[in-house]
């Protein structure tokens, strides 16, 4: 197992659906180790990865390409690589060099007001019903285990920053953040044929993309675009974001619907396209 295969999620571990079927899926939730929101309170980062060493790799390294628990690891290997926090490590290396200054795990009671409601479908009768796992009750405290796959709360200024920087290969207000061999790294796709037919998403979810390093690539054209080259990711809670290096564009869609068959993300995105042609 590398670095390389965390940052792929190639390493051997992570999300599979449906949930919690598996043995080892059932395994992971009663450690606390699972990937299933909010994580324990109380699990430190020593605490999870000890717990999370208990149990086998589902996979052998560089097997398949599986979602998510990777990026957990690697928030546990940067703290103990740069001997601080993981938290204390975002804010000092991108969130302040980038001004991001309303991203953090937590909201303060003086902003508190400006969290807004999250809400879920409810499977039997479609309706809506507000999603507690990210309500102010939850994220007004800091969290035991700062989750490098999730849990950042975030503003669309601070979301901008941050892809301005990746647009422009690791460089924002003239500072470089990231090298640009780091920056293109993050935006290629690692993943071979065999690891994508493999994935542990949906059938098709590789048809016309790979996975470069905490991301998802488009390298062949798809129904959104005939011409490859846009990269980013949709988030669980109605967050979905994109670069197009191939026209100079980054844009952000901010809901406040967790991700389900009914998200508006696909007709959105369709509709930036179709202006751009028009």
């Amino acid at each position: 197992m590398t670095v390389r295969d965390l940052l792929g999620f190639t390493w051997g571990f992570g999300l599979l659906f449906p949930l919690d079927v598996l043995p080892i899926q059932k395994a992971a939730s009663a450690l606390g180790v699972s990937q299933k929101l909010p994580l324990p309170a109380a699990l430190t980062p020593n605490e999870w990865i000890r717990r999370l060493g208990t149990l086998p790799l589902m996979y052998q390294p560089g097997e398949r390409w599986l979602y998510h628990t990777g990026a957990d690891v690697l928030g546990v290997l940067v703290a103990r690589a740069s001997g601080q926090p993981f938290e204390s490590f975002l804010r000092e290396r991108l969130f302040e060099p980038l001004g991001m200054r309303d991203t953090d795990f937590s909201v303060p009671a003086s902003k508190l007001d400006r969290l807004p409601t999250v809400y879920v479908q409810t499977p039997s009768s479609k309706t809506l019903a507000i999603n507690d796992a990210v309500g102010p009750n939850v994220m007004s405290h800091a969290p035991g285990f700062p989750s490098g796959a999730g849990g950042l709360v975030s503003t669309v200024d601070d979301y901008v920053a941050f892809a301005r920087m990746l647009l422009a290969r690791g460089v924002f207000g003239g500072e470089r953040i990231l090298s640009a061999r780091s920056a293109e790294l993050m935006t290629s796709d690692h993943l071979t044929d065999q690891q994508k037919a493999k994935s542990g998403l949906y059938p098709g979810f590789f048809a016309s993309r790979g996975w470069g390093f905490g991301l998802t690539v488009f390298d062949r054209p798809d129904e959104i675009s005939s011409m490859p080259g846009r990269y980013g990711w949709d988030g669980a809670f109605g967050t979905s974001w994109y670069n197009d290096p191939t026209k100079d564009l980054v844009v952000i869609l901010m809901t406040q619907r967790t991700m389900d068959e009914a998200s508006p993300a696909p007709a959105f995105w369709k509709a930036v396209y179709r202006s751009l042609e028009g």
